[in-house]
């Protein structure tokens, strides 16, 4: 009996219909050996050596792996193949007291039979390497984390944190606001035309060879114009073709399935997963239904290429199939090239014909793929192109329309995609033509968008931050800390985001900078590649870590110290209101504290001027000193509270209505949670 370990529960059960009854199969759930949570757990001192123990709910399956392993006569580990899976394999290795010569490593780059088969005829030894690239970077991101966390808990509040990628993640977010903030418009105005041709059809072109500041600016053109005839200067006609793009990575598929199916990444990634580890097709079995989708590679396969091309011919037409295979090529360098790109596992499943076998999701996810798939292996989209440029009779100024029509769907057709045909009449250049209309309007320059969730992990890929496997984590962390919300599907930083994102820069201006993590994510690359030492590279980050953190622990300005003005005066003193921060976040206090204690909350509104938030009165009096009772909003949502605090701390949570359950006395109560707003009895 062979025993094959894998790390999820839903890979084994479709392995086990794979491997037969020779086989045993057990899953390890995951990783199930780490460093401990409650201390750094690496020593810096000794080689950065690292101390790891086993997971907590984690000793019943390891000791049914070892009860398994003595009765087998060959392990297997099969966890998945990347940094993360070989880990896996590392740990229950040593868990099991086997060298890496004893055990058997196999990849599932796809979880089909004949895969599945053959990698386990062809097993490789654990790779070293890739297992030391995983632990330089779970060290690096332990130091950070559990050293400048800390920090921000004895200079802010606590329950906060800090990561090596996401705060730069969060950076990215937080100067994005900042440019948008300080950005001002300018104006400026656009011309559009309506002209007639002598067979009264009608064109509508843009003046394009002047910037136009000012109204003023624009009404003088339109006076020049008013008073000129029009002629067509030229027409260029061409042919335009429009290539397929390479099939999906991790990045490009969390943007398009973002985009398209309105997918979180998170989500993208949990639906891949169950495709990848297998889907019940009914008579057919389990089947893996796409490739390993933790990839940056867009290599294929030449067998996926050869069946793509067969089914192209038989499917869509002779027409479609281009005379020589296309084959892809990241521009990038550090690629891990041993993946391919993701595609589907079998062409001839087509997302329609399996469809009641599938989830909703896990349909539109597998359609997204295949779809793009086939394409990339299809022939270009044609378009014919014409540009037809428009001058007044002393060639001052220029007007241009242009036009584009589909000549061959190519790709496109796969696709579905609507293309708009914009056909324009049959002209002649020096036609003349008369003018019917001239539209002026006048527009303003537009801030840099905010980042969605797709354009940011478009950004991180671009430059160099983060793993395939990491840009879904690296979102939901930056949220489930409240550094970041989202909103209409864009990333707003929250008041204490851009607090630990300015503290955070000022004080680590190189770890946390775009830049210096891109070249780190290099060096882990080389780590992979045996070009370098993964002690080397922690010991150089460190030494210059460990000298920036003992500044920030003297030089990092405490939350009590930062105070801002503000445009509105105490109603009860007189004094000037300043903004300060508390455990809930920023408000209004007088500056005459102690001797006024008085305290408002405000909001920033759209254009970023402050509004004071007046508490709601209800017809209520306090219990304990008669003042009005007013509702407030604190960390857990909306409370009541006396109008009198400081000096009177009354409070009492919402009541919405009688507890309905039988026996119960007691009223259901407003409370919010990370969930949101629930309501208790």
């Amino acid at each position: 009996m062979d025993l094959v370990i894998v790390e999820s529960p839903a890979k084994a059960k479709t392995l086990k219909k794979y491997l037969g009854k020779n086989f045993s199969i057990t899953a390890s759930y995951g990783h199930v050996i780490d460093l401990p949570k409650k201390e750094l757990g690496v020593d810096v001192k000794n080689g950065f050596t690292p101390k790891y123990e086993i997971i907590n709910g984690k000793e019943k399956v390891l000791k049914n792996i070892k009860k398994e392993a003595k009765k087998a006569e060959n392990i297997y580990l099969a966890s998945d193949p990347d940094r993360e899976g070989e880990a896996i394999a590392w740990h229950i290795a040593n868990y099991l007291k086997k060298s890496k010569d004893e055990v058997k490593r196999v990849l599932f780059y796809e979880i089909t039979k004949e895969a599945v088969k053959n990698s386990i005829k062809n097993p490789e030894k654990l790779d070293e390497s890739k297992f030391n690239a995983q632990q330089a970077r779970r060290i690096l991101d332990r130091i950070v984390g559990y050293e400048v966390s800390p920090l921000l808990w004895k200079k802010v509040r606590r329950g906060l944190s800090a990561g090596r990628v996401q705060t730069v993640a969060l950076r990215l977010i937080c100067e994005r606001e900042k440019e948008i903030k300080s950005f001002v418009p300018e104006e400026y105005w656009e011309i559009t035309s309506l002209f007639e041709t002598t067979n009264k059809d009608k064109l509508e072109a843009k003046l394009i060879n002047k910037k136009i500041k000012n109204e003023k600016e624009a009404n003088k053109i339109l006076e020049y114009l008013k008073k000129e005839s029009f002629f067509i200067s030229k027409i260029t006609k061409k042919e335009r073709k429009r290539a397929p793009l390479p099939p999906y990575t991790t990045s490009k598929l969390q943007q398009e399935a973002s985009s398209k199916l309105n997918f979180r990444p998170a989500k993208t990634m949990q639906v891949a997963q169950t495709l990848y580890e297998g889907v019940d097709l009914g008579g057919k079995g389990t089947l893996g239904l796409i490739t390993y989708m933790r990839t940056d590679s867009v290599r294929i396969s030449e067998s996926a290429i050869r069946d793509a091309r067969k089914f192209i011919k038989s499917k869509i037409g002779n027409g479609y199939l281009p005379g020589r295979a296309i084959k892809y090529q990241s521009k990038k360098s550090n690629i891990q090239d041993a993946h391919e790109a993701i595609r589907p596992t079998n062409i001839s499943l087509e997302p329609d014909n399996i469809k009641q076998y599938l989830s909703a999701d896990q349909y539109k996810l597998y359609k997204l793929i295949w779809q793009k798939f086939i394409a990339s292996q299809m022939k270009p989209a044609i378009f014919d192109q014409t540009a037809i440029e428009i001058k007044d009779s002393k060639k001052k100024y220029t007007f241009k329309i242009n036009g584009s029509v589909l000549k061959f769907d190519g790709f496109l057709k796969i696709l579905q995609e609507k293309i708009d045909d914009k056909v324009l009449p049959e002209l002649q250049e020096n036609e003349k033509l008369t003018l019917i209309e001239l539209k002026p309007q006048q527009k303003f320059t537009e801030p840099p968008p905010r980042f969605t969730e797709s354009s940011l992990v478009k950004t991180l890929e671009e430059k160099g931050i983060g793993r395939p496997s990491t840009y879904a984590p690296i979102l939901q962390n930056i949220q489930d800390r409240k550094y970041v919300t989202l909103k209409d599907k864009k990333l707003f930083p929250t008041d204490i985001g851009m607090l630990v994102n300015e503290l955070l820069v000022n004080n680590f201006p190189d770890i946390f900078n775009v830049n210096f993590t891109a070249e780190l994510e290099k060096k882990l690359d080389d780590i992979e590649s045996n070009k370098d030492d993964w002690r080397k590279v922690l010991k150089e980050f460190y030494d210059k870590f460990e000298k920036t953190l003992s500044n920030a622990y003297k030089e990092m300005v405490h939350i009590n110290e930062i105070i801002e003005e503000s445009p509105f005066t105490c109603e009860k003193c007189g004094n000037k209101m300043i903004i300060k921060w508390g455990k809930n976040g920023r408000f209004l206090a007088c500056s005459n504290y102690p001797d006024c204690k008085n305290t408002k909350q405000f909001r920033v509104d759209d254009n970023g001027e402050l509004k004071i938030v007046e508490n709601e009165v209800i017809n209520e009096k306090c219990e304990k000193c008669g003042g009005n009772l007013v509702i407030k909003y604190g960390k857990f949502g909306r409370f009541i509270a006396c109008e009198n605090y400081p000096d009177c701390n009354f409070t009492k949570q919402i009541s919405i209505m009688p507890c309905p359950e039988d026996g119960c006395n007691g009223n259901i109560v407003e409370r919010r949670t990370k969930k949101g707003r629930i309501f208790y009895g």
